[in-house]
Parts: structure tokens; sequence; C-alpha cells
């Protein structure tokens, strides 16, 4: 079944660990379909949160983020790695989900490139897409809380914050 706008329009540090376990779909023009359970997902929320990309106000890059939970967020980093975020919350308050793996990729790059996500997913709705969404298919998952990756640039009471949640094996 797949995620209703309702899942997505709450809280980050809600959705996020919720999303664990869920099943990412990726249809391809050519009809190809593929499957992947969320294995770990990182929660940024709002212009308070150092690590977040609104945390110096709106631009054009996160203009999504202020829009209804659902649609996704995808950027660029080192000119090479899509990354693929879920937007949560209600319009106006800006918070995102990165989804940092799923089955056998691990890393966000690498599923962005294996699932051939790139900037023409920016804004797509995950609740209407033909291309792109997230089924329950009602899976039980246990998980661990980890401090966020990779964002060395935030202040310390931010990169502490136990915001990775990662499926326990």
């Amino acid at each position: 079944m797949r995620l209703a706008l309702s899942f997505f329009c709450r809280d980050v540090l809600d959705v996020a660990p919720e999303l664990l376990g869920k099943i990412l779909v990726r249809m391809h023009d050519n009809g190809i379909v593929q499957k992947y359970r969320i294995t770990e997902t990182e929660a940024y929320r709002g212009e308070e949160d150092e690590a977040c990309h609104v945390s110096k106000g709106q631009t054009k890059r996160t203009e999504v983020m202020y829009d209804k939970g659902g649609l996704v967020y995808v950027y660029l980093i080192y000119g090479m790695y899509q990354m693929l975020n879920v937007v949560t919350a209600e319009k106006g308050t800006p918070q995102a989900v990165l989804i940092r793996g799923i089955e056998n990729y691990n890393g966000p790059g690498k599923l962005t490139k294996h699932l051939d996500i790139d900037k023409t997913f920016y804004g797509e709705d995950l609740c209407s897409s033909n291309r792109l969404w997230i089924e329950d298919d009602g899976i039980e998952i246990k998980y661990v809380k980890t401090p966020r990756i990779g964002i060395d640039y935030a202040g310390r009471l931010w990169r502490e914050k136990k915001w990775r949640f990662v499926i326990k094996c």
C-alpha cells in the first residue's frame, strides 16, 4: 500500500524512523520496477538545525522543503552524487528525511545512482508519482539511533543529536 500524504505531513523525528522497513519503489520509463526496503534514514529539522540546508533560510535550492510533506528534495553534492530526501511536516515547516540506505545499497549516492534518480525528481509528489513512491507492506522492524554522518560543519549540539536511524540486524 502506497503511503498517504498524512504519513508525510508529520514531524521529521516521527517520519524518519517510521520510513525504516518501508519499500522504496522506482518505476523506470521502460516499465521495469525496482523495489527495495529502506534500511537507513537521517532527519533534518528546520532552520534551527545547523546541519539542515535551510539553516541559512529559504533559497532556490531548498524551496521544496517549505512545501507540504511527501515531496522529493534532490540535490547534488561533491558535483557527482544526487541525494534523495523526503520532505515532511506541514507547508511552511521545512523538514526532510535523507534516505541513506536501501537493501544492498548503503550510501545515499549509491542508491540514487542505482535507481537512476536525478534532479528531475526535485518536487516529485510521492503520493501521486508514477515513477517513485514508498509502500508499506506491514513489516515491523527494530532500529538503532546514532549521530548523523558528514555534518562536521554543524555545531556540536547538532552533530551529536541521534537523528540517524538504522535497521538493527
